[in-house]
């Protein structure tokens, strides 16, 4: 039989205090009854004694302190679950959006998750082709990884991820089945209706579960979006064999929303005013992805977040570059130029690449190209470097060359038109393309026998020729 609280002790922001409470657990959820008969959603949140701190999820206004009566449910917030999630779009406590219905739930589950054993993880291999130059040669995203990108305020992260969302496919067995699991957390109105309205235009909505939260929505429920999306797709992967990529924008929101509750509770801030505990909240979000032995599915992450003020060092990308295995960091002068994607290569990194990529997985190739094309650019910008000091006039044949080789790389090799899908071939075979402008003797990241096969001095020719044509 349910017990039922009346009355509150006191109402704080989005927070009641209850008093005289036994038997209830942290994170449980509770209904909220109002005087006019309405119910608002409530999670345990802290627990002193026989006292009880509860966040609403609806807000507090219009809550009565004597005539509120309150029941608990038993157990934590709870993600219906079943197959027909796919297609769905919901709100950021799980709750469908889309005038569909509800979903005819299979089984519930802890929106927390249920944690991995580390034992039981499998080593990460095989890639996701995102259809991006920039990324699937450079920082390839592998299989299980969790790869964010590092972006800033007003560039084109969303852009990037709705075209990641609609490009994005498995490499190798045409059976094995690919979903995504999209997650916007504080976003605008026009930005979600932005993502809604890309995923139906291209077709790629019945592969998507998506979860919108407003910035207009309570705080409490952005805080539970990532954990929804995630329980989704721990069930896909881990329940029904699938290989789930979950994107997560933007975590900066997520952090933001963390630290007002942090402060309403009366917590005593760390770094900037954000808890103290933010690593290991983050932590127990970034370390849902991977891959269980065994299973035939998997989930991996790219959670994207602006930097404030551009800052890399800011708790919120230093935190999650700890966690995760490398980063795709965007540059905003690349972005003010007009070239997109702006990823900023030398920063950038994924650190499990090296181990989903080459033969049987891309290309044999495909490491070496990527290291001499790394290497190329590095010293590109020492070329650019040296040529502001002394004059273009006063560079060595080898570094006019480099020059070159920079220019082209980011017009034709890092920008990419917003509906351009590029093979992992095509990108390799457009990487040679570039590497053929410059001396041979200056890829020393590459064996004889690859450039015997894939390098000649006609081929910078034929590259120069398509471009003029074009």
């Amino acid at each position: 039989m349910s017990v039922q609280i009346l009355g509150l002790k006191e109402i704080n922001g989005p927070l009641v205090v209850l008093d005289h409470v036994t038997d209830i657990g942290y994170d449980e959820m509770a209904e909220l009854h109002m005087e006019d008969g309405t119910k608002r959603l409530a999670r345990v949140v802290e627990i002193q004694g026989d006292k009880a701190v509860l966040q609403v999820f609806e807000g507090t206004n219009g809550i009565s302190l004597t005539n509120t009566r309150t029941s608990f449910q038993g157990h934590p917030m709870e993600m219906p679950l079943s197959p027909e999630v796919l297609g769905r779009i919901f709100n950021g406590a799980g709750t469908p959006i889309d005038g569909l219905g509800p979903i005819f739930a299979k089984e519930h589950a802890d929106i927390n998750g249920k944690p991995l054993n580390p034992v039981s993880r499998e080593y990460p291999r095989n890639y996701i082709r995102t259809g991006i130059s920039s990324i699937d040669a450079l920082m390839t995203l592998i299989r299980g990884q969790k790869l964010p990108i590092f972006s800033g305020s007003g560039m084109s992260h969303n852009k990037l991820a709705a075209q990641i969302v609609k490009q994005a496919q498995l490499s190798g067995d045409k059976d094995e089945k690919f979903a995504v699991v999209f997650a916007a957390m504080g976003v605008q109105n026009d930005v979600a209706d932005y993502f809604k309205r890309q995923f139906e235009e291209s077709g790629v909505l019945e592969r998507v579960v998506m979860f919108l939260n407003l910035s207009s929505d309570p705080i409490v429920e952005r805080i539970v979006t990532p954990r929804c999306a995630l329980t989704v797709a721990e069930y896909l992967a881990y329940e029904k064999g699938m290989h789930i990529l979950v994107i997560l924008t933007d975590m900066t929101s997520y952090a933001e929303a963390l630290r007002e509750f942090s402060s309403s509770k009366g917590e005593i801030p760390g770094r900037k005013g954000y808890p103290g505990y933010l690593y290991s909240d983050l932590a127990s979000l970034y370390e849902r992805a991977g891959i269980v032995k065994g299973g035939n599915g998997s989930v991996t992450q790219i959670p994207i977040l602006t930097m404030p003020n551009d800052d890399i060092t800011h708790p919120i990308p230093d935190l999650t570059g700890y966690i995760t295995e490398g980063q795709i960091v965007l540059d905003r002068t690349m972005d003010q130029s007009g070239v997109y994607p702006p990823v900023s290569i030398l920063p950038s990194l994924s650190r499990l690449m090296k181990d989903g990529i080459g033969k049987g997985y891309t290309r044999e190739d495909h490491p070496a190209v990527s290291n001499q094309l790394f290497s190329a650019y590095a010293k590109t910008q020492d070329a650019r470097s040296l040529a502001s000091v002394i004059g273009e006039e006063e560079l060595s044949p080898s570094d006019r060359a480099y020059l070159e080789f920079g220019k082209m790389f980011e017009e034709y090799f890092l920008n990419q038109g917003f509906n351009e899908n590029r093979t992992i071939e095509q990108t390799l075979e457009l990487g040679w393309d570039l590497l053929s402008l410059l001396p041979k003797e200056e890829l020393d990241r590459i064996d004889e026998k690859m450039l015997l096969e894939f390098y000649t001095e006609s081929r910078a020719k034929k590259f120069k020729r398509q471009i003029h044509s074009v």
